[in-house]
């Protein structure tokens, strides 16, 4: 807006008249405010700036008052929902399911063992309701803060958490411009289901406030239900948001705050998996939750940012899939997948853990044909996201976790079987890694990987810098079966397999230079150039000798 514009805003006919804040602007009123346009056409009309103006702002508030309506009525929505079915105050009634006791005993422990060490630390717990978390978040903090809208269900939970000495309780709503948290004075805020009852624009505007609010180290775990509805009690309205969870990663990973001295900050994602007990007990993936830290943003986080902004992006997913086939991002798809699983023995009820499970495709195999437990884990949001998303509608035993493998724990002798696919390439330090993987099978357990390798001796310049590109660490196949043995694993198989990788090779290229316009009515001319001269410069690199293609597997 120029100056003279801006200057009309502020006096019209001698009244001071200033617009409503940006954030409630609709795209009629943003149109309205293009003043000098506006002007020139109504001058050509004969009528005034100020009688523009005018008109202007009545159409800008008509606009800002719709949007305030719809706020007000989404708050009353919840409210009422809420006061609806918090008239019992029981653990059936706050997580709206008649098999909430036996759900909690399982959930609650697995949602309390994924926050970060809170001891003596400062906690504000958000949508705190009766106090499922409130006291077990009491017994170790410092102190909390327990927050709800609905002033029967903090009533209760007071009742019931009130002897903490360290625990404070108020009824207040998140949204509320009144409810004023000082700047950096929580370690930990913690919410589990509460965005879900906000609007889009509402969950942008906490997660603004809960950055303030947060101390730089800090951390915000938040748990939603996502896609569908969970719980199996009735209801006669529903408006609860059951949003994508890509929603949520994205506004937080784009909300950025300033303090005083204009340092910025952001939140980094530690994080993102769905809650395991209702995998367990429902095969269901749709209760996600997640974990982020306040870090400053010119913070690095490395190889999960080059993962997701360059070799995985969403869209170079979408390519991969394509070629490798639905569900899949590894080399042969279904077909070897099938090929390589066989050799597992797996049993119903046996546990898995896919170390790089892509987009899930392995893993919905393995759970659907043997019934198994299968856990799988990948450093990449976006490849996390996609498997969430391929689960929905799948009865399948199947949770996903945003996790490095180099720097998750699980206590010993859980899985029955450890599974990668052309993922251990990334990894530097692959001793250590097979050291954990051993103490992580149980005995007789078995450990099959599929791996990048290379021949024996020193690489060209042109494979080196290949390899020095794509930042991977590439072992000839005997020295990769060797670490494995150093690991402590036994009856080690190590085989070159890349004639079957020259195979598969083949048949991808072909299979999608015939499908080229079918491709192209999704796809640019430029993403189908990069899939086939990709395939082709490794098709030459494994035909020359030395890209080389290993399977391995071995027990406990």
């Amino acid at each position: 807006m120029d100056a003279a514009a801006a200057a009309t805003v502020v006096s019209v006919n001698g009244k001071r008249l200033e617009p409503p804040h940006e954030r409630n602007r609709c795209p009629e009123s943003r149109s309205a405010l293009r003043f000098p346009v506006h002007f020139a056409l109504l001058a050509w009309k004969g009528r005034s700036v100020e009688h523009m103006v005018f008109v202007g702002l009545i159409r800008l508030w008509a606009c800002v008052g719709d949007a305030g309506k719809m706020e007000v009525e989404e708050r009353h929505a919840q409210k009422r929902y809420w006061e609806e079915h918090s008239k019992d105050l029981t653990v059936e009634a706050m997580m709206l399911d008649s098999r909430a006791a036996d759900l909690d005993k399982e959930e609650r422990p697995e949602v309390l063992s994924l926050l970060p060490s809170y001891e003596g630390k400062s906690v504000l717990e958000l949508g705190a309701g009766i106090g499922r978390f409130t006291g077990e978040l009491a017994k170790t903090a410092g102190n909390i803060l327990a927050l709800d809208f609905i002033e029967s269900a903090i009533k209760k939970n007071k009742s019931i958490n009130g002897h903490y000495k360290n625990a404070s309780f108020m009824c207040a709503d998140v949204t509320s411009q009144d409810l004023l948290i000082q700047a950096n004075s929580f370690d930990l805020i913690f919410s589990n289901w509460l965005f879900m009852y906000l609007s889009d624009e509402e969950v942008e505007q906490l997660v603004q406030r809960m950055v303030k609010w947060l101390k730089v180290g800090g951390y915000i775990f938040f748990r939603e239900s996502c896609f569908h509805q969970s719980g199996d009690s009735k209801r006669k309205v529903n408006p609860t948001h059951y949003r994508e969870p890509r929603f949520y990663t994205k506004v937080f990973k784009e909300c950025h705050a300033f303090d005083e001295d204009g340092n910025s900050f952001e939140l980094s994602l530690v994080t993102y998996k769905c809650i395991g007990a209702y995998v367990k007990n429902k095969k269901n993936q749709n209760q996600i939750c997640w974990l982020w830290q306040k870090v400053k943003s010119t913070e690095d986080r490395g190889f999960q940012r080059f993962l997701d902004n360059v070799q995985y992006k969403t869209s170079g997913i979408l390519r991969y899939e394509r070629i490798f086939g639905e569900g899949y991002v590894s080399t042969g798809g279904v077909e070897t997948t099938k090929e390589f699983v066989d050799k597992l023995d797996l049993k119903p009820g046996h546990k898995v853990l896919d170390v790089g499970c892509g987009i899930g495709g392995g893993d919905f195999y393995m759970a659907e044909e043997y019934d198994t437990h299968v856990v799988g884990i990948d450093l990449s949001i976006n490849m996390i996201s996609f498997a969430l998303e391929r689960a929905i509608g799948r009865s399948c035993s199947v949770e996903f976790e945003v996790a490095d493998c180099t720097t998750k724990t699980y206590p010993d002798n859980s899985f029955d079987v450890i599974y990668s696919r052309d993922t251990i390439l990334h990894i530097q330090d692959k001793p250590s890694l097979f050291k954990s993987f051993f103490k992580w099978l149980k005995p007789g357990g078995k450990v099959l990987i599929s791996d990048y390798c290379r021949s024996p001796g020193k690489p060209s310049e042109e494979f080196a810098a290949y390899i020095k590109q794509r930042g991977y660490d590439l072992h000839d196949v005997e020295a990769y079966g060797q670490m494995l043995k150093d690991a402590g694993f036994r009856d080690v198989i190590a085989e070159d397999r890349t004639d079957q990788f020259l195979s598969v090779l083949e048949k991808e290229l072909a299979k999608f230079e015939k499908n080229k316009d079918d491709f192209l009515s999704d796809f640019s001319q430029e993403d189908y150039d990069d899939i086939v001269n990709g395939w082709k410069a490794k098709l030459q690199r494994s035909s020359a000798g030395e890209q080389r293609w290993g399977l391995f597997i071995a027990t406990k």
